[in-house]
This record gives structure tokens, C-alpha cells and sequence, in this order.
């Protein structure tokens, strides 16, 4: 499959019509998108700055895991966000980055996709991994990053449990039409979002992520941050999208760990 390098002119006259985003950038090589719109934060930079990566060298996913792919191959995209919401709800926006990146896969792509707690994006019959998402904190505003396996081949994958949309079957892979799809719906989640104060139940985001997550309903164990490990059935997703794990001693909710789906 031929790997077209993105058209950066094409990306900014659309940015340009878009009501949301102010700048879009295509770097050819860069360590980290993440990193690199978290410094030019601090600098000022306005939200609504997206940078698009053809190659990172230290892409970084959930839990410091490193995020790799070959040039032109796949989506790394960063997006600078300035809430005007109640901090204790900018937890919503990696799952409302992933119920935007599962609508974009399903739309477009014509390819089955779900959630694995909290925005890990799977894909396909087997609902291997196929997209990966991480928000970080930056100059008082978010740095929304995602991932995307696009056009990678099986021998390029980094682990047995990942894919990529062509080997899921997809019928669209050109990776400027996804990433504008991409952007278009988160665009209009964080809208609805913020015009409801980052209410997750007012902004329908609550309902659309429940309906996508394959998480809930399984047997879990989970590894906590501390190192600790708890095991039981995920029931729910609470008010601060937290995973919430019916165990032998009762409800836990978790806000951040490794959660592996017992088969």
C-alpha cells in the first residue's frame, strides 16, 4: 500500500473553515507532539493549535508506554484545549476524545470500533488495539493526544494485541480525510461539552461513552498505580469517568490504571 505524506496545505485551508481550530501544523519528524505543544503552551500558543507528526521517535501512550509506528503509516496528533469548565471534569476529555475517535472509525471506515477503559480504541472482530489516547496538563490548559494505527502491516505492529484500520478492513485510509473526520467530531463533542459546563449526563457524552465501552460488563483485573491489584466485574462509569469494579469487598472506582479484560 502506497504511504502518501499528509497534505499540509489541503489540512490548513480546511482548518481555516473549521470553527473550532486555529492552526494545523505537519512536522515530518518530532520526538513527541505531546511534548512539543505542552512547551509551545507555556509560550502562549492559543488553543485550538493541532500538531500532526509523519514520524514521532518518543511517542508516549497511557502509563508511560512508548507509541511507534513507520512514516506516513499512521496518525499522532496533539490538540491544544483551553476549558472554560470546572476543572474536576477536564477527566471527560480523553473519553470524549475516544467516543469521537470510535465515531470516526465506524463513520468512515466502515469498521467496527469500541472502548477499552478509559480510551484505548479497538477495532475489528478480534478488538485488538488499534488507536491510543493521552491528555496531559499543559500552561493551564489540556494537550489532547491520539494515536492511530492506519496503514501498518502485521509485521510492523508492536504487539500481538494491536491492528491498524486496513487490517481491520477498512475502506477508507487516507489519513488527511480521517484526520479532518477526526477533528470535526471531536470539535463538535467539546462543544456540546463546554456549552453544558463539561456536564457529562447534560452534554450526552456519559450515555455515548457507556454505549461504546466493551469494558463494562467483564470480569477485570486491574493494576493500580500504588502497584495494587483488584479484581472483579466492571459495572459502571461514574460522574468523573471513573471505572467503577464490583470486587469481593465491594465497589471500587478507579481513576487511573491498567485494566486487562479477563477472557
Amino acid at each position: 500500500m502506497e504511504r502518501k505524506p499528509l497534505d499540509a496545505a489541503r489540512l490548513r485551508r480546511w482548518c481555516r473553515d473549521s470553527r473550532m481550530w486555529d492552526s494545523i501544523e505537519v512536522l515530518e519528524t518530532v520526538d513527541s507532539t505531546n511534548s512539543l505543544l505542552a512547551k509551545r503552551a507555556a509560550q502562549g500558543a492559543h488553543a485550538g493549535s493541532v500538531l500532526v507528526a509523519e514520524k514521532q521517535t518518543a511517542g508516549r501512550g497511557r502509563l508511560s508506554r512508548s507509541w511507534e509506528s513507520p512514516p506516513h503509516a499512521g496518525l499522532a496528533v496533539s490538540m491544544l484545549l483551553r476549558p472554560e469548565v470546572p476543572t474536576a471534569r477536564w477527566s471527560w476529555l480523553p473519553l470524549l476524545a475516544g467516543v469521537a475517535t470510535c465515531q470516526t472509525i465506524v463513520d468512515l471506515c466502515g469498521v467496527p470500533a469500541a472502548l477499552k477503559w478509559p480510551n484505548d480504541v479497538l477495532v475489528g472482530a478480534r478488538l485488538d488495539k488499534c488507536s491510543g489516547i493521552l491528555a496531559e496538563i499543559a500552561a493551564g490548559g489540556v494537550v489532547l493526544g491520539i494515536g492511530l494505527n492506519v496503514t501498518l502491516a502485521r509485521e510492523e505492529l508492536p504487539r500481538a494485541d494491536t491492528t491498524s484500520l486496513a487490517l481491520a478492513g477498512a475502506v477508507e485510509t487516507d489519513r488527511g480525510t480521517l484526520l479532518e473526520g477526526l477533528l470535526e467530531r471531536i470539535a463538535a463533542w467539546y462543544a456540546n461539552w463546554r456549552a453544558t459546563e463539561g456536564d457529562p449526563q447534560a452534554s450526552g457524552l456519559a450515555d455515548a461513552y457507556t454505549l461504546r465501552c466493551h469494558t463494562l460488563g467483564l470480569n477485570v483485573t486491574v493494576s493500580l498505580p500504588d502497584g495494587a491489584v483488584i479484581t472483579g466485574v466492571a459495572s459502571a462509569i461514574d460522574a468523573d469517568g471513573r471505572l467503577c469494579v464490583e470486587t469481593e469487598d465491594g465497589p471500587v472506582a478507579v481513576a487511573a490504571g491498567d485494566v486487562y479484560h479477563v477472557r
